[in-house]
């Protein structure tokens, strides 16, 4: 408390050296290490003195010492510097996102009006606005336009998909929607004379021109499919939420029947047989989790069942009234009738029940304890239940797909949704 500043610095240079030799000694000539220390040697002699001016002389041979120590050493310059902090602030925002937190752009309306997908708008392209307003309108609220051709005065064939049929085993259109980086969605259509790109799913190029029965066609059998004469996609779309997943409470707890989770598709067989569909796969879904292990699930009315009764967790409650946000939204609903011949359905008519098997379930039929635990059951509904492909049409989530609740929706900051995800 009450050593002099001067003699605490030498003291630190001190223990300072004696780090770099031990750091060091390897790399260092016997010559170099003697007179590392005879340096230190003397610093500590003026130190015990409390002869502030030969510790000050001190100091500066024991810096010499060591800087003279490894002369093939150069301090990285500027330049250097700065892309060994930009690759380290990459490694740690790849550990975050791969341990932590990871962000994910949502693609489709399933969760309207929680959450927004990215929306297709048609405009006809005299009415795009000048470039200064489209760049603003995409700084702050994502919007992006697009106009392109796809057909001119003849139909355009589309080639089928080398491996997907329908359960009728007809082929299917060779239209790809993937994600791009994480953040941006791309529908590719295989055409027979070359590929065409859109920057946007394929949801909304329905929106903005790209109608199956209407643009979208194929022959009576199934076999030919094409794109209608003077097919044109033009309008714009507007963003997709951009939310925050957190990958980390999972491991301590269990999943809440209400809350809004993030989850990945590998294994879920309904959702890649409807890859060619607008509501198609992606490499992962977010929706309302609507069932745990054990729940047994009914649609009546606009209302979710659970195990015989009305479902009382609030977020579900509200979606089911149209309570706040949901005002105006007509609540759960059963599955579509479209496609019904074609792929298995859960809760497809008045009466269905979806039963979510839990561990103990699954330990019944004979599953190791391990493997019972990794095949828990939960169910997946979007709040906008007329536009969502969720567990209705391809049953439940199991455990090995869950990646975590929804958190925070980070952008774009206009949607309204900014803030804890609830």
């Amino acid at each position: 408390m009450f050593t002099p500043r001067w003699k605490k610095e030498s003291k630190l240079l001190y223990k300072g050296a004696r780090k770099f030799l031990n750091y060091k000694r390897d790399l260092l000539e016997e010559e170099k290490i003697s007179g590392i220390e005879e340096a230190r040697d003397k610093l500590l002699k003026a130190i015990k003195e409390g002869n502030r001016d030969q510790a000050r002389e001190a100091e500066k041979l024991v810096n010499k010492a060591c800087e003279g120590a490894l002369p093939r050493y150069r301090r990285p310059n500027a330049l250097q510097e700065n892309i060994e902090v930009f690759f380290v602030a990459i490694v740690i925002a790849l550990g975050i996102r791969a341990y932590f937190l990871q962000p994910f752009r949502i693609p489709t309306g399933s969760m309207r009006p929680t959450l927004n997908g990215i929306i297709g708008h048609q405009l006809e392209r005299e009415k795009f606005p000048a470039f200064h307003v489209k760049a603003w309108q995409a700084v702050t609220g994502g919007r992006k336009y697009i106009h392109k051709k796809l057909s001119a005065g003849e139909k355009r064939y589309i080639r089928t998909h080398p491996t997907r049929r329908d359960p009728r085993g007809m082929p299917l259109p060779y239209i790809e929607q993937r994600q791009k980086l994480q953040f941006f969605t791309e529908t590719t259509i295989h055409f027979e004379d070359g590929v065409e790109k859109i920057s946007a799913p394929r949801s909304a190029l329905e929106k903005m021109g790209v109608r199956t029965g209407e643009h979208l066609q194929h022959s009576p059998d199934g076999s030919r499919w094409w794109l209608a004469p003077n097919t044109v996609v033009s309008g714009y779309t507007t963003s997709g939420d951009l939310v925050l997943v957190d990958k980390v409470s999972y491991n301590f707890r269990r999943p809440r029947r209400g809350e809004v989770f993030v989850f990945d598709t590998r294994g879920i067989e309904g959702i890649q047989q409807r890859s060619n569909s607008p509501q198609g796969a992606g490499s992962h879904y977010i929706k309302r989790l609507v069932g745990v292990p054990g729940d047994s699930l009914e649609v009546v009315g606009s209302d979710l069942y659970v195990d015989k009764k009305p479902a009382e967790e609030k977020e579900i409650r509200q979606v089911m009234r149209g309570e706040g946000r949901h005002d105006g939204w007509p609540g759960y609903q059963l599955a579509a009738s479209e496609g019904r011949a074609r792929w298995e359905r859960f809760l497809d008519d008045p009466g269905d029940v979806l039963e979510l098997k839990s561990r103990a379930d699954q330990m019944a039929a004979g599953m190791g304890g391990i493997e019972a635990t990794l095949r828990r059951e939960y169910a997946a509904m979007g709040d906008n239940t007329r536009n969502s492909l969720d567990s209705r049409y391809w049953g439940p989530v199991r455990d090995y797909n869950l990646v975590g609740p929804a958190l925070f929706s980070l952008w774009p900051l206009s949607s309204g949704h900014w803030g804890l995800i609830k």
